[in-house]
């Protein structure tokens, strides 16, 4: 099954990293580029995050963490349904409450099929997992609260005629980044741009 119009090669694959680094998302969620991992396809490409409450100086809290890889293997592999696979991993802090809700799993998942929805991304063969985290501290470290954390680990296959539409999949992975956080939805209309906080 054909996915988009032409072939993507390696000059067109660096076109498409030239527009993904120059992406800004809100300014809570600051971007960096990273090494990816080079044995999973020909291509590879990823982004780490890491979501603020948005405060400067020492009021300033890590909320949720992540990364996002690129992979585009020309000619595709059986198991994508594509040539192109998205991956991500998605880490926040949980209040006391949430993190004892049973159907935390299905809310993760729904959260991160939600996102992608909202920002149009058309996607085949999703899978993943919803993971909570808790841990206890003792002895010296006893005074430190007890802390929960969710964990989303995903992929997914872009349904995409253009491989420039990659970009609404980026948007949809912050999105479910500030979902996760817990971040405000920004008032449609309201621009939220500073590239200054993208690496």
């Amino acid at each position: 099954m054909d996915y988009y119009s032409k072939s993507v090669d390696g000059d067109d694959f660096e076109r498409l990293l030239g527009h993904l680094r120059a992406f800004t998302p809100r300014p809570e969620l600051i971007l960096e580029q990273v090494p990816a991992p080079q044995k999973l396809a020909t291509y590879t490409f990823a982004f780490s995050v890491d979501v603020s409450n948005g405060k400067l100086g020492d009021e300033e809290d890590e909320l949720a963490s992540g990364r996002f890889v690129l992979l585009h293997e020309p000619g595709g592999q059986e198991t994508w349904e594509g040539e192109f696979r998205c991956v991500t991993f998605v880490r926040a802090n949980l209040d006391a409450a949430m993190q004892q809700d049973p159907a935390l799993p299905e809310f993760g998942w729904s959260w991160f099929l939600t996102a992608l929805e909202q920002a149009d991304c058309t996607i085949a063969a999703p899978s993943g997992t919803v993971t909570r985290v808790s841990s206890a501290s003792f002895g010296k470290l006893s005074p430190r609260d007890n802390e929960s954390e969710i964990e989303i680990r995903a992929s997914w296959t872009p349904v995409i005629t253009d491989p420039m539409e990659i970009i609404k999949h980026i948007s949809g992975w912050c999105t479910l980044i500030a979902e996760v956080a817990g971040l405000e939805e920004i008032p449609e209309g309201i621009s939220a741009i500073n590239s200054a906080r993208i690496r």
